[in-house]
């Protein structure tokens, strides 16, 4: 059973009564601070804003943007008012943008001005042209039919586009009353948030998640921390995940603490971040972690403030545990798993776990949500230390794929039993073990990369006959894309064409390879190819 039956909105509003005036809200390299009060303040601007411009109760609202202070204002401004806030990797390019915005209907989306190599101001008018020649609010979009705003996070006006600071304006002729009056009609199994994930087959998903799905697992996470509001968490990874959400926001703000967000990862800044703010605890993938602690300024920083954090993503080497432990001063650091569709964390490690269960396992499930380890053919229960595919149920189960009834059904079985796709054991004291996945997705320094949906991408551009995917093992990373490409006859194609094409479209991180690894394999397939003059590319970005 869920813990707490409120909705995000009420239980903040609920932790601004208690303590108004502890930071919730940290930016270190600014110095831009927001206590509880102060943020809920401006979170009611922001809600009342929405309104005004037609956002409403069920209406989804996405947002392409990193860690900028107003990430979270969205999040819990649409939270209060019903909206449905749809996360979109900052990664992405126009490709995996547009399917986004047209399977999210999304009626409004909020953006920065670019990040890296990708301008999402130029991106947005490329897909909607329409922003140049209609006043806004009134938006008719050949394309997304849905798509009524479009909304610029920051001063900078734009054509067609809100910006953040109007909305404030338009939220100051509001009544906080509305905003109440909405939140009396909200429910704890509420759709509050879609992350899109690929699941354990096919294109991109919108994995639907409810209040009581974040906020309770949030609370689970929090509490096998020992967090209190005296905790302090840096927080370096991205928003949009739900490492970012759930094992970041929603554990704070149920326990009243501290958030010091890092609006783009450098392993200096958290080094920075932590000594500045005093954190006591500090979260990331292996490869941040191990990035902060082999950083030649890191004997500079004083990091004894660190207690706890969570180290999750990707399997994590003893070696590494053992410097964070020891260098970092993160005694208490723990492992959680899980997957967007469970909210996202089924089991988690506990501070006083011993260094070997801390590392070879993935800890015990939470209350409130039951784990097994079935049989991959026959769904019938598996006794313990045998290899079979992790599977839950409970409160942290989402709601569904958007519009993907089958596909739902397929992740959740008739008995309720979400599916991981895992394969792992559990051992009489019910730890988990994670030893290998079902499913082919490729885990690349703790983003979850799909085959398919790289090879469907790629069968896109014109000369290609044939192309196929696959996870190359990787020190740095756990595993790296592959793609092996065959042009069709008569066809003249350069590793430059096929690079080139695909830089323009699709997120850098699901191509980056290494050399060596590829010359292998590249031979490999050379040798079976030559009678058809097929030939071969290493999409190395």
């Amino acid at each position: 059973m869920p813990f707490t039956n409120d909705t995000v909105g009420g239980f903040f509003e609920k932790q601004v009564m208690k303590d108004p005036d502890r930071e919730f809200i940290v930016y270190p390299d600014r110095d831009l601070r927001f206590t509880y009060k102060e943020f809920d303040e401006r979170v009611n601007m922001l809600a009342k804003g929405l309104i005004e411009i037609g956002i409403g109760k069920g209406d989804h609202v996405g947002i392409w943007a990193t860690n900028v202070p107003d990430w979270l204002t969205f999040l819990f401004a649409t939270s209060k008012i019903g909206a449905v806030f749809v996360t979109v990797n900052t990664a992405y390019k126009i490709h995996e943008v547009e399917y986004v915005m047209k399977q999210a209907d999304l009626k409004a989306i909020a953006i920065i001005d670019g990040f890296r190599d990708v301008s999402y101001i130029d991106t947005i008018y490329e897909l909607v042209p329409e922003l140049k020649t209609q006043s806004r609010g009134n938006l008719k979009s050949e394309k997304f039919p849905f798509l009524k705003n479009v909304i610029f996070i920051g001063q900078e006006k734009h054509r067609g586009m809100y910006s953040t600071r109007e909305l404030l304006l338009l939220g100051q002729h509001g009544s906080d009353e509305r905003i109440h009056e909405i939140m009396q009609t909200l429910d704890k199994d509420d759709v509050i948030n879609m992350q899109y994930t690929s699941g354990t087959t096919g294109f991109p998903k919108g994995v639907m998640l409810t209040h009581s799905n974040i906020l309770n697992n949030g609370l689970s996470i929090g509490d096998r921390q020992r967090f209190t509001c005296n905790d302090r968490l840096c927080l370096p990874v991205p928003l949009f995940h739900c490492f970012g959400i759930v094992l970041g926001v929603m554990a704070i703000l149920t326990h009243g603490a501290t958030l010091v967000i890092l609006e783009v990862y450098d392993p200096l800044m958290v080094l920075a971040g932590v000594q500045k703010e005093k954190c006591t605890a500090l979260h990331g993938v292996p490869t941040m972690f191990i990035a902060e602690y082999t950083h030649p300024m890191f004997n500079m920083f004083d990091l004894k403030s660190l207690r706890t954090g969570i180290m999750a993503g990707s399997t994590c080497p003893i070696d590494s545990m053992k410097k964070v432990i020891n260098d970092m001063h993160c005694k208490e650091i723990t492992i959680v798993y899980g997957l967007t569709e469970a909210s996202p964390g089924i089991t988690q490690t506990t501070t006083d776990d011993p260094i070997e269960l801390r590392v070879e396992t993935v800890g015990r499930a939470f209350p409130g949500v039951e784990a097994i380890v079935l049989d991959p053919e026959t769904y019938e229960p598996l006794p313990p230390n045998t290899i079979g595919e992790i599977c839950c149920r409970g409160y942290n189960v989402m709601k569904g794929y958007y519009k993907m009834p089958e596909e739902t059904k397929r992740a959740i079985d008739e008995n309720g039993w979400l599916h991981s796709g895992d394969l792992g054991t559990c051992d009489e004291n019910g730890y988990y073990r994670i030893t290998g996945r079902i499913k082919d997705m490729i885990i690349r320094g703790g983003e979850n990369i799909y085959p398919r949906e790289i090879e469907e991408f790629l069968f896109t551009m014109p000369g290609i006959q044939s192309a196929q995917v696959v996870g190359i093992p990787d020190k740095k990373y756990g595993e790296i894309v592959g793609a092996f490409v065959i042009p069709e006859e008569g066809t003249e194609l350069t590793e430059e064409d096929v690079r080139d094409y695909s830089l323009s479209k699709i997120a850098r991180y699901k191509f980056q390879n290494t050399y060596s690894l590829w010359m292998i394999i590249r031979l490999l397939q050379a040798e079976k190819c030559r009678s058809s003059n097929s030939g071969i590319w290493r999409l190395s970005f």
